[in-house]
């Protein structure tokens, strides 16, 4: 059944929150909220959108059951009721789209499922393949073995990278709000309502996040701020409104189509001037209560956004300022040289993942750093390597390369260098003296490594064509690649 007026057809995502499912003190279900909810997702796939539904609700279901009045505190008791309300909840509503002919599928992730590349390609094909045969999948977190849900809400981030994972056009987070305000709408009466955020960062400093969610549920405004930067990131249109008006998809699907096909902008405030102009201002329909945030003109590729968002990092590659810089410029394609390497903190693979960190100085040191840099300014960034053997010699004995010569006396060292000492190839490597103990560290990014970090320390600071010499390989002339740069310097 094709509607034009509410544009082509889209891929939605519709985040439910445990507090629209289970009610806060009885635990009944909330089958008024619920069956709306079915109904909307049942239109909206008779307009041709193909849907995906996130719901929490299992522990809150599992509490029913079980006659609990609370909340238990322990991780065991959470895990226990969410197995035995995972199972109430997917017949729940297996029996209200039943009623109207709408088949579902269950699908159960944790971080360890999609944090395997394998794994996470094949959770997208069963994604696909579900929506291509008509299948509403209803998504949740598998907290029966799962921690870092049950601590902190990880639901509003598992619909930012469901979202993410199928390429969808929308994220829809229904909440007990109608979208993101100055201050708590609840406490304050002068609170505003933003209607449009194009950059998470900018808005933190102006919008309040103490709704801290209730008590059967774990996120809060907080967390639906993280799960827009990570869809947003994506591509994808993120909209925090009401799960009491679950109709209002339809309006917001429609009034965004008429902005996007009309080439305006709304107002970012109520009070903001409009920016379009009254003609196109006649054509577009009401406004319903929403806050839109809108999707970066340069979305992440697949790789990247699957790296950033779903992996844990195994270590840190700790980087220089100059490579931060260059890093956050999209024409370095997101690959770390080893010459803007400074050190590597914990053991990983080559494939893992790792943090990229920049060192920060401690306080009343800054008077040191521009003396560094200074220096800096005058001498050669990559190390000097001076060879006392013929570059074609043997590369097999350099297994056993130390990271200190013991030939090297520490008298023989300069306050701001060392001398590394290759024996068998006759190479030697001026370093700086590894002072991380004097600094603090930040995270500005991820990435996945090309080689393991005992072979990231050995090559630091150096040209890529040394790389050969040293390790006996090279793979790949960056020792990071797929980097995401979530802090500018």
């Amino acid at each position: 059944m094709a509607r034009p007026r509410h544009g082509p057809p889209s891929t939605v995502v519709i985040k439910l929150g445990t507090s629209s499912i289970v009610h806060e003190t009885t635990h009944q279900p909330l089958l008024s909220t619920l069956s709306a909810v079915v109904e909307t997702v049942v239109h909206l796939r008779a307009q041709g959108h193909k849907v995906v539904l996130v719901s929490s609700g299992a522990i809150g279901v599992g509490l029913q059951r079980m006659d609990i009045a609370h909340r238990p505190k322990s991780l065991s008791g959470k895990q226990a009721l969410a197995a035995i309300g995972q199972g109430r909840l997917i017949a729940l509503y297996d029996n209200l789209f039943g009623q109207l002919g709408q088949p579902i599928a269950q699908v159960l992730l944790t971080r360890g499922d999609i944090s395997d590349r394998t794994r996470y390609l094949n959770a997208v094909n069963t994604f696909k393949e579900l929506l291509h045969m008509g299948v509403v999948p209803i998504v949740n977190e598998n907290d029966t073995v799962s921690v870092s849900e049950i601590k902190f809400g990880d639901n509003d981030t598992l619909s930012a990278i469901t979202s993410s994972m199928i390429h969808a056009d929308y994220l829809f987070l229904l909440t007990d709000v109608d979208g993101l305000y100055t201050a708590n709408p609840r406490k304050d009466p002068s609170a505003k309502p933003i209607e449009v955020v194009s950059s998470i960062a900018a808005i933190r400093s102006q919008v309040s996040t103490t709704t801290l969610g209730s008590n059967l549920g774990t996120g809060g405004m907080e967390t639906k701020l993280i799960a827009a930067e990570i869809a947003m990131a994506a591509g994808v249109t993120t909209i925090i409104t009401s799960s009491k008006e679950p109709a209002n998809i339809f309006k917001i699907i429609e009034y965004t189509h008429a902005l996007r096909s009309g080439s305006t902008t709304p107002p970012s405030r109520p009070d903001s001037p409009a920016l379009f102009n009254s003609r196109t201002a006649d054509c577009l329909p009401a406004r319903p209560p929403h806050t839109m945030f809108k999707p970066a003109p340069m979305p992440l590729r697949d790789l990247k956004s699957w790296t950033s968002h779903t992996l844990h990092p195994a270590g840190s590659v700790v980087i220089d300022r100059g490579a931060h810089h260059v890093l956050a410029r999209r024409e370095s394609g997101g690959r770390l040289l080893p010459a803007g390497v400074l050190g590597v903190r914990g053991t990983f693979a080559s494939g893992q993942a790792v943090r990229i960190v920049v060192r920060c100085l401690p306080p009343g040191a800054e008077a040191e750093a521009e003396r560094a840099a200074e220096g800096a300014a005058t001498e050669p960034s990559t190390p000097l390597l001076l060879a006392r053997a013929s570059v074609t010699s043997s590369i097999a004995t350099l297994e056993d390369v130390g990271l200190e010569s013991p030939s090297v006396g520490e008298e023989d060292m300069t306050p701001s260098a060392s001398l590394k000492l290759l024996p068998d190839d006759g190479l030697v490597t001026e370093r700086p003296v590894d002072l991380s103990a004097e600094w603090e560290v930040e995270e500005v990014g991820r990435g996945l490594a090309n080689y393991n970090s005992a072979q990231i320390e050995r090559v630091k600071g150096l040209k890529s064509s040394y790389l050969p010499q040293l390790l006996g390989y090279a793979d790949s002339e960056y020792v990071v690649e797929n980097i995401t740069i979530r802090i500018a310097p």
